[in-house]
Parts: structure tokens; C-alpha cells; sequence
């Protein structure tokens, strides 16, 4: 893999808190209008600019990316935003439940993604695409990071744990999620040398979240590219962008579940006895039932739970698209039973992220809003390389990963 070292612009320590913010599409525009409710400083004015506009206002319309850009001028001239006057690789660590992940921030070469040597387990949409790639031309920044994962090795490591025994340039518990975030500069050539051989050595590393961050970036990288063949620039900044690199043993994925708004006609008892052709099926009481096992779900209906384990013979462990439970679950419970075809489209279907918990499930049906839940066993970060591995996509939300990157902490420019 080629990366490099790059000038991040960055808060200054003591307003860390107050720039920086969730990921743009984790929350809503009326989300990050609270958010950043009383905080001129806060990035959302920036990766989500129409909240400066009145209530409302789309997050695509024109008028919003112009402001995006005034935004991060405005965030420099008032001293919020500081470019570091060397290139540098930075650490960032993320704590969630005393669990702590080490990841190192990077630019990452656009050729790599545009050649398949950073792996996708995910499809793209052109729209949402689109979208971020006129973010990046209108700021010429990245500003948000890609989260990558790449296979573990012990020489970085080691350099990774010999960094974070300094003092750390941020240090904070980020609201309102009250995960850690710890942040080193590493400024030292001769160790920024010795990270950027060994990536050198790395054949591939995987997306783990921001597949439209990843194909936006390396849009506009190729545009520019295109644009300026006829410049000599030595290295080319926007032929780069932002990534944080976690080794792939660190990583945590989370359970991504279901719910669904009706049983197609049947009655709960049509139903479970139409699951019982391809599941075991043991009733679990009122108790909260979390799936145990791979192959293994849990089924809120009716006020109980449900363990569901598919029968032998009904899944291909050989096959790592065929292999997966959200496989399993799409094509025998979702798809052949309840007549629900695409899981992008469909109204009758939502889903739940892990961090919310099963309760949320229990919530959502007990509520009346829908008639069933379904709760899958992770996948696991192996299954995930042997999928971008053998060229494979991942069924639609299949992966959750958390705690997420915090936007803000380092921003890369490409000029």
C-alpha cells in the first residue's frame, strides 16, 4: 500500500471538543441543528451546512455546499482550524464499553482504490456519491477520514505502542455517545519513514465503513488528476486522501437487525410454522434472547422470543456470500416468506444498528409500528476479507461498526 504522511489541519487541543463531531450521516439534518445548537464551532456547520439555512432546507440544494466552504474559510481566519507546518502521520484511539482500538491516520493513494488494492465489501450509490464528491471539490479537502482495516502486523504495532506512551495532543469523551477519544501527533522522521515502508509491504486493506467517502474521494482525486496532467507537481496532494488504518484484530462489528411492518397475511402461528421448514425453533420466553452462535437469530413476535437455528443443509459454509446469516435470513425468512425482495427498497422493512440494543427491537413491535424483529449474529472482520477477497459485495446492511470516527480531529487538503 502507498501512503504518506500530510499537513492535517486540526483544532487547537484546548477546542477540540467543541469542533469536533459524529460522522455527517449518522444523524439527520435536525439532529445536527441540535447538536450544534449555541456552538459556532462545531464542524456539523461545515459536513452538514444546511443547518445553517432555515428549518427544512435539503441537505443537497446548491446554495448548501458554497456555505460549506464559507464555513471552513471562516473556521481558519478565526484560529478553530491550524495546519501543522510539516507532514505528519497522526494515532487515534477510540474507547467504547473499556475496549480500545488504535488506529493510524494516513493519506491514503487513490490508485490503490482505483485498482483494487483497497477492497469494498459494499455497493455504492451515484447519488450519495455525487454528493460527497461535490463536498471535496467545493472544500478541495477531505473532511471527513475512510475507516480501513488492514491485516495485523507486529512491526506496527509495536511503533503504535511506543507513540501512545507520550502525552497525547487530544483526550476527551466525546458527547453524546461517551466514547474516548485519544489523539497523537507523531512528528518524528524517522519513525514517519518507518511507517510508510512498512504499509509499503501490506498487498491490501479493506473498507471498513465510508464506501461513499472512499469512491467520492477518489473522484475527484482522478479528476484533478486528469485536469492537471500537464502541471509538474512532485507529489500531488489531491492524488490522496484521509484515511484511519485499524489493524483488522482490533476491530469490533456489531450486529445490524431487522424489523419488518407485517407478516404477509399470515397469522403468527402460519408464520412460525413456515420458519419451522428451515429452523429449529425454541421458544425463549419474555427474556431478551440474544442470537448465540453463527447461523443462530433471535425472533421477537408476539411478545416473545424466539431462537431460530437453520437447518443443516440449508446454507453453503463454502460459499462466503452463502455463509453469512444475512444471507440465510434474506433468502429463507425475508424473501420466501414474508414476499420481501429488496432489502434497499422495500417500505415494509427498517433496521436497527447493534449499538441500540435488543430493547430497541422489543421497543419498535411493542409499540405497534411493526409485527416482527429479527436479530442476527455479527459477521465477523475474516468474512469480510474473504468477501472483498473473492470480488464479492455484501448483502445491503450487513455490518455495523463502532464506535464510529469522530470527524474534526484532522482534516487533509488537497492542495
Amino acid at each position: 500500500m502507498k501512503i504518506k504522511p500530510f499537513k492535517g489541519i486540526r483544532p487547537p487541543k484546548e477546542l477540540v471538543e467543541k469542533v469536533s463531531s459524529r460522522p455527517y450521516d449518522v444523524l439527520n439534518s435536525d439532529e445536527a441543528r441540535a447538536e450544534a445548537a449555541g456552538n459556532d464551532m462545531s464542524l456539523y456547520h461545515i459536513i452538514k451546512p444546511e443547518i445553517n439555512f432555515e428549518p427544512g432546507t435539503d441537505e443537497h440544494d446548491p446554495k448548501v455546499y458554497p456555505e460549506a466552504k464559507q464555513q471552513y474559510q471562516r473556521f481558519k481566519l478565526k484560529g478553530w482550524l491550524v495546519q501543522d507546518l510539516d507532514p505528519k502521520y497522526y494515532v487515534y484511539a477510540q474507547t467504547m464499553d473499556g475496549r480500545t482500538q488504535y488506529g493510524l491516520v494516513v493519506a491514503a493513494w487513490v490508485d490503490d482504490y482505483l485498482e483494487g488494492r483497497i477492497k469494498k465489501h459494499e455497493l455504492t450509490r451515484k447519488d450519495k456519491e455525487e454528493d460527497r464528491m461535490k463536498h471535496v471539490r467545493t472544500l478541495n479537502a477531505n473532511m471527513e477520514p475512510v475507516f480501513f482495516a488492514y491485516p495485523h502486523r507486529d512491526d506496527l504495532d509495536a511503533i503504535v505502542a511506543e507513540v501512545t506512551k507520550t502525552q497525547p495532543e487530544y483526550d476527551f469523551v466525546a458527547a453524546p455517545e461517551g466514547f474516548r477519544h485519544t489523539f497523537w501527533v507523531i512528528d518524528d522522521q524517522q519513525t514517519i519513514d518507518q511507517i510508510t515502508e512498512i504499509f509499503a509491504q501490506i498487498p491490501a486493506m479493506y473498507i471498513a465503513d465510508g464506501h461513499h467517502r472512499s469512491a467520492a474521494a477518489a473522484g475527484v482525486g482522478q479528476e484533478l488528476k486528469i485536469q492537471n496532467s500537464k502541471l509538474k507537481i512532485k507529489v500531488p496532494e489531491y492524488e490522496y486522501f484521509l484515511a484511519v488504518c485499524f489493524p483488522d484484530n482490533q476491530l469490533n462489528i456489531i450486529d445490524y437487525n431487522r424489523v419488518v411492518k407485517d407478516l404477509n397475511g399470515l397469522s403468527e402461528e402460519e408464520f412460525l410454522a413456515k420458519l419451522a421448514q428451515n429452523f429449529d425453533i425454541e421458544k425463549k420466553g419474555s427474556e431478551i434472547y440474544k442470537p448465540q452462535r453463527l447461523h443462530n437469530f433471535s425472533l421477537y413476535l408476539g411478545g416473545k422470543w424466539y431462537s431460530l437455528t437453520a437447518k443443516e443443509g440449508r446454507y453453503d459454509d463454502n460459499d462466503p456470500i452463502g455463509v453469512l446469516d444475512v444471507t440465510i435470513s434474506s433468502k429463507l425468512i425475508l424473501d420466501e416468506i414474508l414476499g420481501i425482495k429488496d432489502l434497499r427498497s422495500d417500505k415494509r422493512i427498517d433496521f436497527v444498528g447493534g449499538i441500540r440494543g435488543l430493547g430497541e427491537l422489543k421497543r419498535r413491535v411493542d409499540s405497534g409500528e411493526m409485527k416482527m424483529a429479527l436479530a442476527l449474529y455479527p459477521v465477523t472482520m475474516q468474512q469480510i476479507i474473504d468477501i472483498a477477497d473473492s470480488g464479492n459485495i455484501m448483502p445491503p446492511k450487513t455490518t455495523w461498526f463502532e464506535p464510529k470516527l469522530r470527524s474534526g480531529l484532522v482534516i487533509h487538503e488537497l492542495v
